[in-house]
Order: structure tokens, then C-alpha cells, then sequence
């Protein structure tokens, strides 16, 4: 189960929610997507005003503790009121559909922390946070769906071109 794998440096951390989504793709085709997401929310500036309010290291908010191809994407971090993990698991055949899921993991001690808790995870902002991500995700994967179509047209494109003038 992936809540074996939800670790951070300061050891094993207390389960949050999941979330999924089923996306008609293949699984490689939704890692592609899933790393162009991450790499792309992972280059956040330094002057993010959250990240400055929260303290957030990495400064993204984010660092991918792990990664399995096609399989598994563990991204980890920490600010003033939290330590956490977010893991994407792909899951189905290799051609799909594929079954994303994001698990959410998180240690939010002391008084500041059931603050923090209570504002974010109790009010639904965290589920809708998730959710977008995941809809992002599945975006990105049809546009590279797109791409590769368009690619594979005009490839074949090519190849008639050459049979014609042959």
C-alpha cells in the first residue's frame, strides 16, 4: 500500500486524504504530463509570498523525494506549521486508461499546527487543491495527447510526400 512510502526525513507521516482521477491515456503518457506538472510548480520563485508567510523548504513548497516511472512520484517538504508528502500513483495497463491517484500525507503538530490543520484541510481548501492538480494533470496529458497525433500526422505526411515524389 503507498501509505508505507509516505516518509519524509523526520519518519513515517499520519495519512491525510486521497484523491483520483481515471485519465484515457497511457500510464507513460500521464508520467510525461505528471513530471512536466511537477518540474513546471517546482520552479516557483523565490519571492512567492506563500512561501515567504509559510517558510517553506524547499522554497517551492515541494522536492520529489522519489520516483518510479510510469509508476510512482513522491514529492515531500516542510513549513512553520507542517511536515508532508504528496504521492502520485499511476496504476492500469500500459496503453490505458490510467488511475492517478494522490495521496496526502502530513504530521501538523502543536497548537499552530491544529490551526493550521483546522484552515486548510477542515475547510475543504486542501481536497480542492488536490483536485485541480490532478484535472492539471489530466489537461497536460491530452495536450501531449495532442502533440503526439499532430506529430504522428505529420510524419505520415512526410511519408506520402516521399511516395509521391518516388
Amino acid at each position: 500500500m503507498i501509505q508505507d512510502v509516505a516518509r519524509d526525513g523526520g519518519g513515517r507521516l499520519p495519512f491525510v486524504d486521497e484523491h483520483m482521477i481515471r485519465i484515457d491515456a497511457s500510464r507513460a503518457l500521464v508520467w510525461a504530463a505528471l513530471r512536466s506538472h511537477v518540474e513546471s510548480s517546482l520552479n516557483l520563485r523565490d519571492r512567492h509570498p506563500l512561501a515567504w508567510i509559510l517558510g517553506t523548504e524547499p522554497r517551492s513548497g515541494f522536492a520529489v523525494d522519489a520516483a518510479v516511472p510510469s509508476e510512482l512520484m513522491r514529492l515531500i517538504g516542510r513549513h512553520r506549521f507542517s511536515r508532508y508528502a504528496l504521492t502520485f500513483v499511476l496504476s492500469g495497463t500500459p496503453k490505458g486508461p490510467t488511475l492517478l491517484r494522490a495521496q496526502s500525507c502530513a504530521a501538523v503538530p502543536g497548537l499552530y499546527g491544529r490551526m493550521y490543520r483546522l484552515a486548510v484541510i477542515g475547510t475543504g481548501c486542501h481536497r480542492l487543491a488536490t483536485r485541480h492538480i490532478l484535472r492539471a494533470i489530466e489537461r497536460k496529458t491530452r495536450r501531449l495527447d495532442l502533440r503526439e497525433v499532430a506529430r504522428a500526422a505529420k510524419l505520415l505526411s512526410e511519408e506520402l510526400d516521399d511516395a509521391d515524389t518516388s
